[in-house]
């Protein structure tokens, strides 16, 4: 996820879209009774953030019509209700528990996923995985930025460090013996993918290595590793991040697996994760993902849960936290333009090893590199670096005893909640489910109702036979997140309009968004209360 560009305002209106940001950015919505057809209007005066767009990439691009003029440069895109779709669904993912004893202890009932891409390719990742040596499942989601690695490395290694810190000394026995008989180990984790998800398969020998070293440390701990699940969760986080820095520095003759470290360490990622054993609800969270949980109360309300805080300069305890770890003479300078240094939103990531290394590391790695221009890497050091680090990854854990009202947790990227609050969220989630079961639930943050509202539930009520109901809460998330009108609806020609924005500008109106929504077994969790 690129953090450099200037944030830009979106407004919509009943028959045009305005796309305001800096110069002038703006699309035309053009009538047509058969198809959704936009028009975007590129004005030459525009003053574009450095390195936000390339006007001639964009006017080569096949899905635009290009109609020459020596002041604008006009676009129409079209895009049909099918399509839509297909492009909406591309990334979706769900998965049931099994019921193989009649009776699911999982307090799990299935959790549904999807990604939209924003950045080509998209920054984000996300994660899924039964633990089978311990108990519970988990979930993460992980934003990129300055690239994709660092989240592609993170998304592959940190549900296997967490579990690790949780198994029992015996256990870690038994698979370190394993390994050191070269005989087949213990597996620790069911994944569950997309089958488009990617892999290092290069470096996964070398991921093996690093996280085989982390559970011989905890064998040589002077007793049982012990760990609560918090602990795990933020020694996981800490040795990971820690590893990457490590990688990098290491003598290493593979040229590809020396740029692949190069790249993950130089870029960075937030991560989100949720375990969930049990009534016992754990979530870890550095950086600007979120959590947040969707709560049935018993008057048939639905109410937001929050479990993470956005680690960033809109933070006062992330703020606070900073001005502690470093002179008061730097107290202006550590936040500049509501940015880290004047460089990053998130206060706290993995990788990012500019705002963490001293300047003599940083320059004694990159100069022994070779083109590190070639791998997209990012050199820059602030005018004011002088106590690093300024960065960490260090994660914030917030549990939560799930009780039966909970019916779903939702893990997102920032590029979700940049476009929906957290009520909007459980509105649309708690609605999907009522309207799978051909009910309209009752939402205690509702709007009063207008004449406006009124018409557009009509329409909704109107085109049901038309368009069908996403079967994939993520999707509908994320379609309503980019689509949604003034009230709440999707606008198909808003939708088809920001899905055919062309790549370089396409960053501009919106960030790559992963969605994660886990929905609870109710009478799972009923019945452990009853047992107890």
């Amino acid at each position: 996820m690129s953090r450099t560009v200037s944030s830009w305002i979106l407004s919509s209106a009943r028959n045009s879209i305005v796309l305001r940001g800096k110069g002038r950015l703006y699309s035309i919505y053009i009538p047509n009774r058969n198809k959704i057809k936009w028009k975007l209007v590129f004005s030459k005066t525009c003053l574009y953030p450095a390195g936000s767009c390339s006007l001639d990439n964009i006017f080569s691009l096949r899905k635009a019509f290009r109609h020459t003029s020596t002041e604008e440069e006009h676009f129409s895109f079209q895009l049909s209700p099918s399509q839509i779709n297909d492009i909406l669904r591309a990334g979706e993912l769900s998965h049931k528990i099994l019921n193989l004893s009649g009776k699911n202890a999982n307090s799990v009932l299935r959790f549904e996923s999807n990604q939209l891409a924003s950045n080509s390719p998209i920054e984000d990742r996300r994660s899924a995985a039964t633990c089978l040596q311990t108990t519970g499942m988990m979930f993460g989601v992980f934003d990129g930025h300055a690239g994709s690695a660092c989240a592609q490395a993170v998304s592959e290694r940190l549900l296997h460090y967490i579990a690790v810190s949780l198994m029992s000394r015996r256990t870690l026995e038994e698979i370190e013996l394993a390994v050191e008989c070269m005989k087949p180990a213990l597996p620790i984790l069911q994944w569950h993918k997309h089958p488009n998800d990617v892999e290092y398969q290069e470096i996964t020998s070398q991921y093996f290595e690093n996280l085989r070293v982390y559970w011989q440390h905890l064998l040589d701990l002077d007793t049982e590793p012990g760990f609560s699940l918090e602990e795990a969760m933020v020694c996981a986080f800490k040795r990971l991040d820690s590893d990457i820095s490590l990688e990098v520095q290491a003598p290493q003759e593979n040229e590809l697996m020396r740029n692949i470290a190069l790249q993950v360490a130089f870029s960075g990622a937030t991560a989100c994760v949720a375990h969930v054993d049990g009534l016992h609800l754990h979530v870890a969270n550095t950086g600007d993902c979120r959590a947040i949980l969707g709560v049935h109360e018993e008057d048939g309300t639905w109410s937001t849960l929050p479990l993470t805080r956005d680690h960033n300069a809109f933070d006062e305890f992330e703020i606070r936290r900073l001005k502690r770890e470093h002179p008061r003479s730097e107290e202006k300078t550590l936040f500049v333009n509501d940015r880290l240094l004047g460089i990053l939103m998130p206060s706290r990531a993995f990788g990012d090893v500019q705002l963490k290394w001293s300047k003599e590391l940083q320059h004694s790695i990159l100069e022994n590199s070779c083109d590190v221009e070639a791998l997209n890497i990012y050199q820059y050091v602030p005018p004011n670096y002088h106590t690093p680090p300024y960065l960490t990854a260090e994660p914030e854990v917030t549990y939560h005893k799930l009780r039966s009202k909970d019916k779903f947790l939702v893990i997102a990227s920032d590029g979700l909640w940049e476009m929906l609050s957290n009520e909007q969220v459980v509105k649309l989630v708690a609605g999907h489910l009522t309207e799978l079961n051909m009910q309209k639930p009752q939402l205690a943050f509702e709007k009063p109702v207008n004449l406006g509202y009124m018409h557009s539930l009509l329409l909704q009520r109107k085109n049901r036979g038309i368009a069908s109901l996403d079967q994939n809460i993520a999707t509908h998330l994320i379609r309503h997140a980019i689509g949604s009108n003034e009230y709440g609806e999707v606008d198909q020609e808003k939708l088809a309009a920001m899905l055919t924005l062309p790549e370089d500008l396409a960053r501009m109106y919106r960030d790559d968004i992963t969605v994660t929504v886990v929905y609870f077994n109710s009478e799972t969790i009923e019945n452990y209360y009853g047992n107890n």
